[in-house]
């Protein structure tokens, strides 16, 4: 599992973050089949997988989780440290409750988590 420091270093991982990606979106697209398991006019297929950010609102300390998801499993890649106000807010505007859930980033930790990893729009072109 990667650190941040790690993370930080491996540009190629951090350019195909989908930073769109939501917990219900990717369920949405690798596990019900039939619903809308799609990506613009295409299917889903074995190969496509997708990169994004959740929160597991159980963890003692507060972070976020890089995953990798795909037909077949999803794969913790990095957790990185966030700040605890930013963690509970993001949470806390998910508006599902606290305990054993998988909450998206909202904007402001997304935000927060780009300028830590220098992705934020135009710095790794």
């Amino acid at each position: 599992m990667l650190t941040l420091n790690g993370l930080r270093k491996n540009k190629d991982l951090i350019n195909n973050i989908d930073w769109n990606m939501t917990p219900e979106k990717a369920v949405d697209m690798y596990l019900e089949w039939g619903a809308s398991w799609t990506r613009g006019n295409e299917f889903v297929s074995g190969n496509d997988e997708s990169i994004y950010f959740v929160l597991f609102d159980w963890e003692a300390k507060p972070q976020v989780t890089l995953v990798k998801r795909n037909m077949k499993e999803v794969v913790e890649l990095a957790k990185i440290p966030v700040p605890k106000d930013l963690f509970h807010e993001a949470w806390h505007e998910d508006g599902k409750k606290p305990g054993g859930t998988v909450h998206p980033l909202n904007e402001t930790l997304k935000q927060w988590v780009e300028t830590v990893l220098g992705s934020a729009p135009g710095m790794l072109q």
